[in-house]
């Protein structure tokens, strides 16, 4: 599983969406962002979707997720 803890972009309070990791400042689940890309959506969708949320932190997201996926 991935450690989201380490990125700045995401945030996990107890009690905000039952403590799913967030975009940080906002409620929007960081899981949201990966089933609408795989839905087939662009991230200027996603962006137009979800307007709390800065194209900054999708790209840390993102290569945050990318990150983890290569072997050390």
């Amino acid at each position: 599983m991935l450690d989201w803890s380490t990125c700045q972009a995401v945030e996990q309070i107890p009690g905000i969406v039952s403590g799913a990791w967030v975009f940080h400042g906002t409620r929007v689940p960081v899981h949201a962002l990966f089933e609408n890309i795989e839905d087939g959506a662009t991230v200027a969708q996603f962006l137009e979707w979800f307007p709390g949320v800065t194209r900054e932190q999708v790209e840390a997201v993102l290569e945050h997720a990318t990150r983890s996926l290569q072997v050390a």
